[in-house]
């Protein structure tokens, strides 16, 4: 069977933590800053788990990089 090609996007979105589970960035963050409190912005850095619905597809897209 041929390898799978890992998605070229959801390499730039997702990444996958020591213990194997899948992060990715909060929306919201990228434009109309000043109208957010800062309290808002700080919580946009940290990244958070994928819902586990989607998990499965996210691993299918990383292909080898999502099965730490």
């Amino acid at each position: 069977m041929p390898k799978t090609k890992t998605s070229s996007s959801a390499k730039k979105r997702f990444k996958v933590s020591a213990g194997g589970k899948l992060l990715r960035r909060r929306a919201m963050q990228s434009h109309n800053l000043t109208k957010k409190t800062s309290k808002r912005k700080r919580g946009f850095r940290k990244d958070t788990p994928v819902a586990e619905s989607n998990t499965r597809a996210v691993r299918q897209m990383l292909g080898k990089r999502g099965q730490r």
